[in-house]
């Protein structure tokens, strides 16, 4: 190998003889087919967009009262219990505060048959 490094002159002359062919055969195709591929990329993209934001979703159905008290014979005891609490909350929360004391009562408790006959007087 050669020990003597190239001069920067020597170097920057050597580059200066690169150079691309003035014009290859196809080279106009080449650019419109280059074209026409990132055309097609865009319109893929625009059309996935507006397909992506102009489905139509469906709505989730809020349950009304009528659906949550029938859903209630559905439940075990103890679920009953608390989903009658709740919709009186929700529906009655007037009722709902007097009722609530007697939860922790021990003598006093609230059975279940009373708690859907509040349930369905005043839901």
């Amino acid at each position: 190998m050669n020990e003597s490094g190239l001069s920067e002159t020597a170097m920057l002359a050597g580059l200066r003889d690169i150079h691309l062919p003035p014009g290859t055969a196809g080279d106009n195709i080449a650019e419109i087919a280059a074209a026409v591929a990132l055309a097609g990329l865009a319109a893929l993209l625009l059309a996935s967009l507006f397909r992506l934001f102009s489905l139509r979703r469906p709505t989730a159905r809020v349950p009304n009262a009528a659906d949550r008290v029938a859903a209630l014979a559905a439940l075990p005891e103890p679920a009953r219990r608390i989903a009658c609490l709740h919709l009186l909350r929700d529906h009655a929360p007037e009722r709902y505060a007097l009722l609530k004391d007697r939860l922790y009562r021990p003598r006093d408790s609230l059975d279940l048959e009373t708690l859907q006959a509040e349930v369905e007087r005043h839901v």
